[in-house]
């Protein structure tokens, strides 16, 4: 069994297949998530989606918004519990997923009257041919594989972003985020990025498309 099949990057996890689920409480609201091993931090929630989802800036009107690299949903249906009137969209490479988001949805968003699709595949692929646009996307992105290909993103952002939306994402101090903080500011404007916090060693970014 190599590394690389290990990883929650994949679209077919080679470990064995267990399920657990992960109570916790995020914006003064009690959420339980089914998750299932060969799934980024199945056993609870790691602290860099939690530092985003307390800090994230969520629309105050009907929006579309986009869940990118969903894991098992959190991100995404915090949205969506949050914004009851939007479409949420979630998309992963994962396959297993993809399941505990679909899962996560029908556990927590029972009530809601949201719209939500939900894709398998990387980054934006899966939407190419929608033509979607997008108020918000948030993302905790896989900087393991190296930051380049997130970096990426931005060159594609322009394509599904609504104008004056938001790309909000957080990363770790530890794992670039000074680095990707002066690679943006050199790329792009003030008024495009900033840094909405600093905590436990993680920091919330937020890029406006102007």
């Amino acid at each position: 069994m190599t590394h690389n099949h290990q990883d929650y990057s994949t679209t077919f996890p080679d470990v064995s297949l267990k399920i657990y689920t992960v109570p916790v409480s995020l914006r003064r609201h009690l959420y339980m998530f089914k998750t299932l091993t060969g799934v980024f931090s199945y056993k609870k929630l790691d602290l860099g989606t939690k530092v985003l989802v307390d800090h994230m800036i969520i629309p105050n009107k009907p929006s579309v918004l986009l869940d990118l690299g969903c894991g098992y949903g959190v991100i995404g249906i915090v949205l969506a519990y949050e914004s009851p009137f939007s479409s949420v969209y979630f998309i992963d490479v994962n396959n297993r997923a993809i399941w505990c988001t679909r899962e996560n949805v029908r556990l927590n968003l029972s009530k809601n009257k949201g719209k939500y699709k939900i894709y398998a595949g990387n980054y934006f692929n899966p939407i190419e041919e929608t033509k979607v646009m997008f108020d918000a996307i948030y993302m905790n992105p896989p900087l393991r594989k190296g930051r380049k290909e997130f970096l990426d993103l931005f060159t594609y952002l322009p394509n599904y972003l609504k104008p004056n939306g938001s790309f909000q994402f957080v990363i770790k101090k530890k794992m670039g985020s000074e680095y990707v903080y002066k690679y943006l500011l050199d790329r792009f404007s003030d008024n495009n990025i900033k840094v909405l916090c600093k905590r436990s060693g993680y920091w919330v970014f937020y890029y406006n498309q102007i």
